[in-house]
């Protein structure tokens, strides 16, 4: 057997493989002499059918089973053996002169190669790093959520702004019948609430169902439909009035405290409002940190220049599922992908270059810790050791999970890599102003 490579160019090379009969010979006789003891032909002793016949019948299919084999073993063994970094896998080329009554055979090979460059992270355009901060307005809101949670619901006669009302929207023509519960505080226009604030128990709104609540998506909770069937629904209806209710806020008192977060553990209202502010700016930091390794991959992506083989990925994408695409869904489908092949050759390269790797040990710690998170979330602060291990076992016997874990501490340990190697300009904001500059 002969294997040789032809380079193209830079980023394609042709691989030849070439078997002669005395490659595959004696492997195929060792394979016919077992099929001659085992074989059970009608008018031969089991072990006495003539060669000959066990040739002419199962010869040819033995020999190309043999050959493929032989051919992928090959091809394999070179690829890992030299060293090639290819994209894809290799294509095989059509031969239209190719028989399988010959005894040598030539197999030709396209590969794809992986661009040779160099990554510069001396970022010249500077990328921001935001710090969301929890600001008095979040933290405000967020004591009376808690306060609301915690309270105790009341009957009232009459409704006013902040009551909660339950009673049934008709309306005969569209066949709507629907008791619901809302919030006077989710109705939208001054005339709208003036309808409701004083109403009582067993009075009958007449109201428009266009523009009825401060968020459109209310009117499918409240009237059963779905969003097709609200889109510029315009209809009146009738609302009948069979309970108001308001919710009176929780005090702001130890008993409240213990119940959020275990006893003794805040004490006075400033804690209170510290330890959410606390849990606000964690959760803003994952935000704003996954935010900061999207701007770091755009700014690469963008800023690191190299060719791909990209008529060979094209062809490649062609045939690489189970069932072929044409040659225009192909092209559809390199364009969409490209930007995400840029970068996993990037990221590649940074962690080669600065050797930043991933073993077992890493994600069993990291995974351990998701699991420990997930247990707190739970009122689980302080899990026994042995109930840690054996859920983390679990967890990463699915190789689904260890999948996601995997791709996520590798995200991890490239953004603690760029935060130690690039300047960032440093932005500090409120949630808010972070959504508006961040997602337009």
């Amino acid at each position: 057997m002969n294997i040789t490579k032809e380079s193209i160019d830079s980023l394609n090379a042709v691989v030849k493989v070439e078997i002669t009969a005395d490659d595959y010979k004696e492997k195929v006789e060792t394979i016919l002499k077992d099929y001659r003891k085992k074989a059970d032909i009608p008018g031969f002793r089991k072990g006495h059918v003539p060669m000959g016949m066990v040739k002419k019948q199962y010869g040819k299919s033995i020999m190309i089973d043999e050959i493929n084999k032989m051919l992928q073993e090959s091809l394999n063994k070179y690829l890992t053996e030299s060293k090639l970094d290819i994209l894809g896998n290799p294509l095989p080329k059509v031969n239209e002169n190719f028989s399988w009554d010959a005894e040598d055979f030539s197999f030709e090979f396209e590969l794809g190669l992986s661009p040779q460059f160099d990554v510069d992270l001396s970022a010249k355009k500077k990328i921001t790093q935001y710090n969301i901060i929890a600001e008095d307005s979040l933290i405000d809101k967020e004591v009376e959520n808690l306060q609301t949670r915690f309270g105790n619901i009341v009957q009232k006669e009459e409704a006013i702004v902040t009551s909660n009302i339950t009673g049934t929207f008709v309306n005969e023509e569209k066949g709507i019948d629907k008791k619901s519960t809302i919030s006077v505080s989710d109705i939208k226009g001054k005339l709208n609430i003036k309808k409701f604030v004083g109403a009582e128990v067993g009075d009958v709104l007449e109201l428009k169902s266009k523009n009825l609540f401060e968020d459109s998506h209310k009117l499918m909770g409240a009237l059963g439909l779905s969003h097709d069937e609200i889109h510029e629904l315009e209809i009146v209806l009738k609302f009948t009035i069979e309970e108001i209710t308001e919710t009176e806020l929780a005090e702001l008192n130890q008993e409240l405290f213990d119940k959020l977060f275990g006893e003794d553990k805040v004490a006075t209202v400033e804690e209170l409002r510290g330890k959410i502010k606390e849990d606000a700016e964690s959760q803003f930091k994952q935000q704003s940190e996954q935010q900061l390794l999207n701007s770091v991959t755009e700014y690469l992506v963008e800023n690191t220049k190299f060719d791909l083989p990209s008529s060979f990925l094209k062809k490649w994408l062609a045939t690489a599922g189970e069932n072929p695409i044409s040659e225009e869904k192909a092209n559809e489908e390199f364009e969409k992908s490209e930007k995400s092949l840029r970068y996993q050759l990037i990221e590649s390269k940074v962690m080669s270059a600065n050797n930043i790797k991933l073993d077992f040990e890493d994600l069993k710690e990291y995974t351990k810790e998701y699991v420990k998170t997930q247990m707190a979330q739970y009122g689980n602060s302080n899990p026994d050791e042995k109930e840690l291990e054996d859920i983390t076992s679990r967890v990463l016997s699915n190789q689904d999970e260890v999948k996601r874990l995997q791709e996520q501490l590798v995200s991890k340990k490239l953004l603690d890599f760029y935060k130690e190697t690039i300047t960032f300009k440093e932005k500090e904001l409120s949630y808010d102003e972070f959504v508006k500059e961040v997602y337009k």
